[in-house]
């Protein structure tokens, strides 16, 4: 029998104070409410919940593809001669400065939509040539007489040049950040309510998804292409049975620089934001991706590019901007820890 209950049987004042004392625990028992609470005013409706969530994959698999444009430059030369190309990220840079002056001395901000679909068109081709040429005098006067040096000879080599990158894009546009005209229409695509979809995000598909195709076709159907695997397998034996190193290489140098020329006016376009020091970050995630993915591999640098993209929207919406770095890296240690090749990876061994 409980205390209290046991007083209440010995006398009036017992029985009082027991009353007290059940009154009090009473009190402080919850009670099993009889409806089910309101819900949060700031708590959006489970229909917009989703569509929130919808759209920030939308936004990152837009970002994505444009990762994953600037990862197939890292990817390809690994792929070639397993180099870490760390200035590409800053070659993308020069891209969108020299993206910016030609948009100013052709004065595209103004012209139309039809003009500015040209102008478009002229800036992928003109930035990417501007890019792949000049990666491809770097390879000729900075990593070609270093083909033969210990690994680490170019490794420090390819951070200098981007130092020099930086400085030339610093006395370009100078240290502050600099607007990039929106040459496209900003209303979404898709109506007023729903989700989404301007046609700075259109432009993005519209000439990344190309781009990637035509470098799967390219890497698997032409001449080129095989000269490039056959490369990649043993620099020797492709020597051996006739193939010019030196020109495949160069070549793969062209093609990822034009496609990071290509990333730069898609970037500025975009962002509508570039600056002397936007290289080192977006290459830092281009590379990330393409570890992802597994470097060398061009489908993984592609499906590096998405994961990252898709990792920065939700990180970004969900536990603000400033995580997101910390996020992106933590996925990238784990799956690191778990497949060290990367997503699309091959396990290799190395000779002793």
């Amino acid at each position: 029998m409980p205390t209290a209950t046991r007083a209440c049987a010995r006398s009036p004042s017992a029985r009082s104070a027991a009353v007290r004392s059940c009154s009090r625990r009473r009190s402080t028992t919850p009670r099993r409410p009889n409806r089910p609470p309101a819900p949060h005013p700031d708590r959006p409706p489970e229909s917009a919940a989703v569509q929130f969530f919808l759209q920030q994959c939308l936004i990152g698999l837009t970002n994505g593809a444009l990762v994953a444009l600037v990862a197939l430059g890292y990817t390809m030369v690994y792929g070639i001669i397993g180099l870490i190309n760390f200035a590409h990220g800053d070659l993308i840079m020069l891209g969108a400065c020299l993206a910016l002056s030609l948009v100013g001395l052709l004065g595209l901000a103004g012209a139309g939509v039809a003009g500015s679909i040209a102008g478009i068109v002229f800036l992928v081709v003109a930035c990417g040539t501007f890019c792949g040429l000049l990666n491809v005098a770097v390879d000729r006067l900075v990593y070609r007489p270093l083909r033969t040096a210990p690994k680490l000879a170019p490794l420090v080599s390819a951070i200098g040049v981007s130092f020099i990158f930086m400085n030339i894009g610093l006395f370009w546009i100078g240290p502050a950040d600099r607007s990039f005209p929106d040459l496209l229409p900003a209303g979404n695509l898709l109506g007023d309510d729903g989700l989404r979809f301007a046609a700075k995000d259109l432009l993005v598909v519209a000439v990344v998804v190309p781009l990637m195709v035509l470098l799967s076709i390219l890497v698997r159907v032409t001449p080129l292409g095989r000269a490039m695997r056959a490369v990649s397998q043993d620099q020797t034996v492709a020597m051996l049975v006739g193939i010019d190193v030196d020109r495949v290489i160069a070549a793969t140098f062209f093609i990822g620089g034009f496609l990071g020329g290509a990333a730069s006016v898609i970037y500025g376009l975009y962002i509508n934001t570039i600056g002397f020091q936007m290289g080192f970050q977006n290459g830092l995630y281009a590379f990330t991706a393409a570890v992802i993915g597994g470097i060398g591999s061009i489908p993984g640098a592609v499906v590096g590019g998405l994961v990252i993209g898709l990792v920065r929207s939700l990180a970004s919406a969900v536990v603000g901007e400033r995580w997101t770095g910390a996020v992106v890296f933590t996925i990238l240690i784990v799956i690191l820890v778990f497949r060290p090749e990367g997503l699309l990876g091959r396990r290799t061994r190395e000779k002793v």
